[in-house]
């Protein structure tokens, strides 16, 4: 078990490590096909720091495994918001100015809600996950059209965030790294996390809900922390709704889309699935006002995400 707990984490850090340098290789390649470097963070908000999360999932799938990629998915979404932003929002209060950022947190609301429809009957259908890619083509191509809206201080920020060196081959240097450095972390991820649920008689599911969606946001939360106190507040936010976006429409959408009818289990539906769209709809009075997440409130998020596993585990014990 001790041996498996080693693996996980090394695999954590090839995710953290190949995540940074595809994100860099994405926006130096976006910027060198023409994109401006906002259009390039714009992108970058809407799945970049998913793209572990993918690769975990696309090698759980091809391993047989995808409860594990199901869990992971979903897990992550509610540990974007208990864990990752309520962590940067207790490290210095948050300060949200970016337009775009209100429909998008309306748009995870409401497909949350149509992934607990489409799982009622217990599972989400073919048609169904090309209905939530395709939202996420609608989400890609309404980001482009309405960023333009933002403020001048908003639009240097995302392009701060985009700014790098734009040489090509450089650029494909750091993608063939970051490949092989995410192909190692999803492998011994998923290896180690299927050793370490079998030492603890979980089910894949329960191992991809907890251990690998947690361990695989710790980085993130680490990053969200690091931009609160520099005061990035938009781009904290941004990810987060962002990086939940792309677990719903495009790992879960596309899981069913590929596969066929993917099975949804109940307790999806009635437990985790709810759970994280609360999560997103707790930021609503958080942001009315003075839109600005403050420190209380991002504790009463950490709170809910501990109190949130908490309830799995003593479910589990039960």
């Amino acid at each position: 078990m001790l041996e498996a707990w080693g693996f996980f984490v090394l695999g954590l850090v090839l995710l953290a490590l190949g995540g940074d340098s595809i994100v860099k290789g994405a926006s130096g390649l976006a910027q060198k096909l023409g994109a401006s470097p906002f259009v390039a963070g714009l992108l970058l908000i809407a799945f970049g720091t998913s793209l572990p999360e993918l690769f975990v999932n696309a090698y759980a799938i091809a391993k047989g495994q995808p409860e594990l990629a199901l869990g992971n998915a979903v897990g992550s979404n509610i540990a974007n918001f208990g864990l990752s932003l309520g962590l940067a929002a207790v490290a210095a209060p948050l300060l949200v100015r970016m337009r775009l950022l209100s429909p998008l947190l309306v748009l995870l609301v409401m497909a949350t809600l149509a992934l607990i429809v489409f799982g009622l009957d217990g599972a989400v259908g073919r048609i169904e996950g090309v209905a939530l890619l395709l939202a996420f083509v609608a989400l890609l191509a309404f980001l482009l059209a309405r960023g333009g809206g933002e403020t001048a201080e908003v639009r240097q920020q995302v392009a701060d965030y985009a700014s790098t060196r734009v040489v090509l081959w450089m650029n494909l240097l750091r993608f063939a790294v970051a490949a092989a450095l995410l192909f190692y972390g999803a492998k011994f991820v998923v290896g180690a996390a299927t050793d370490i649920g079998a030492g603890l008689h979980w089910s894949p599911l329960l191992v991809g809900l907890l251990p690998v969606a947690i361990g695989t946001a710790l980085p993130e939360a680490a990053a969200a922390i690091a931009a609160a106190r520099k005061g990035s507040g938009d781009m904290v936010l941004g990810h987060v709704i962002g990086s939940s976006l792309f677990n719903l429409l495009v790992i879960v959408g596309g899981m069913a889309a590929a596969h066929g009818p993917l099975a949804l289990p109940a307790s999806f539906v009635r437990l985790e699935l709810p759970a994280a769209m609360v999560l997103a709809l707790m930021l609503y009075p958080m942001l009315r006002g003075d839109l600005r997440i403050k420190r209380w409130e991002g504790a009463v998020l950490s709170v809910a995400f501990l109190a949130w596993i908490a309830f799995e585990l003593a479910t589990i014990r039960g």
